[in-house]
C-alpha cells in the first residue's frame, strides 16, 4: 500500500508542549489555523549547531514547514513570523503560568488535524494580553474570554443573554441560576443560597452580560465568571486535573513562605 506525502510550507504556528526524543530530536504538539494541532518531529535540534533551538519556544509566533504520511510529521523548516511580532515569549510569573494553561486547555480540549482558525485566532490574542500583563484583572480577563471563545468554538457555546426556560432577556439586577448543560434560568428569590453542581451556579444576570459583551472590569463579575467557566471546563475535561494549575498552586505556595 503507498501512502501520498503531504507538504504543507509556512504554515503561521505556535509550539503547545514539546519532549526530547532520541537523542538530538524533540516531538512537538503545534498549533496551526489550517491544520489544527499536530505532531511533529524536529530532527536534529538538540544539537549545539542546530539553529532552530532557539526558534522552537512556547508563545513565539512562527512559520514552519512540515511534510508527512501519517499522523505524525517531521518538521523541515521554521522561522519566527516577524509579521506578528516574534516576541510573545516574555512572559513571567503568572503570565507564564497562565500561557500554560491556555497550551494545556489546547491539548486537552482539541483533537489533532481538526482545524480550529477562531481558537487560534483567540489564543493569539490572549498571549498578546499576557505579555502586557499590566495587571492580574487583565490577565484574568484574557483567560475567561479566550475560555469562553474555546468552549464556543468546539460546539459548547454559552447562552448569555436570555433565559432559557422563557425566552426573556437577562436583565442586570436579577439573579440567575446556570443550568451547565443548557443555560441561565431566573431565580424568583434573589438570596437563595449557591446551588449543588448539578443544580448548576447560582450569578448575577450583570455578570452573564458581561461575560457575553467581554466587559469583565467589575470584581465580582470577574469572580463569577471564572466560577462559571471553571465548572463549564470541568465537565469537558474529565476528572484528570490540569497540570498547569497544580503548578501555579505550588508556585503560590512557595512564593507566600
Amino acid at each position: 500500500m503507498t501512502h501520498s506525502r503531504n507538504h504543507v510550507i509556512l504554515q503561521p504556528a505556535y509550539v503547545l508542549h514539546s519532549t526530547p526524543y532520541r537523542d538530538t530530536s524533540v516531538l512537538l504538539e503545534v498549533f496551526t489555523p489550517g491544520h489544527g494541532r499536530i505532531g511533529l518531529v524536529a530532527r536534529g535540534v538538540r544539537t549545539a549547531k542546530s539553529r532552530l533551538r532557539g526558534v522552537l519556544q512556547p508563545f513565539r509566533p512562527l512559520l514552519i514547514s512540515w511534510h508527512s504520511k501519517g499522523d505524525l510529521g517531521t518538521l523541515t523548516t521554521a522561522e519566527v513570523n516577524v509579521e506578528e511580532g516574534g516576541a510573545a515569549t516574555c512572559l513571567g510569573g503568572g503570565a507564564l503560568m497562565s500561557g500554560f494553561y491556555l497550551n494545556e486547555l489546547l491539548m486537552r480540549l482539541l483533537h489533532r488535524h481538526d482545524p480550529h482558525p477562531a481558537s487560534f485566532h483567540s489564543y493569539d490574542i490572549a498571549l498578546r494580553k499576557l505579555v502586557l500583563r499590566e495587571d492580574d484583572v487583565m490577565l484574568q480577563q484574557a483567560l475567561r474570554i479566550f475560555e469562553k471563545e474555546l468552549l464556543r468554538d468546539i460546539g459548547y457555546g454559552l447562552v448569555l443573554d436570555r433565559d432559557v426556560m422563557t425566552g426573556e432577556p437577562v436583565t442586570a439586577e436579577g439573579m440567575y441560576r446556570y443550568h451547565l448543560e443548557k443555560g441561565p434560568e431566573r431565580m424568583e428569590c434573589a438570596t437563595a443560597a449557591p446551588l449543588a453542581n448539578t443544580l448548576g451556579i447560582v450569578l448575577h444576570g450583570r455578570t452573564l452580560l458581561g461575560l457575553a459583551h467581554n466587559e469583565l472590569d467589575r470584581g465580582d463579575v470577574l469572580q463569577e465568571a471564572k466560577k462559571l467557566l471553571r465548572k463549564l471546563l470541568a465537565v469537558r475535561l474529565g476528572r484528570q486535573p490540569l497540570r498547569s494549575r497544580e503548578l501555579y498552586n505550588e508556585m503560590r505556595a512557595i512564593i507566600s513562605m
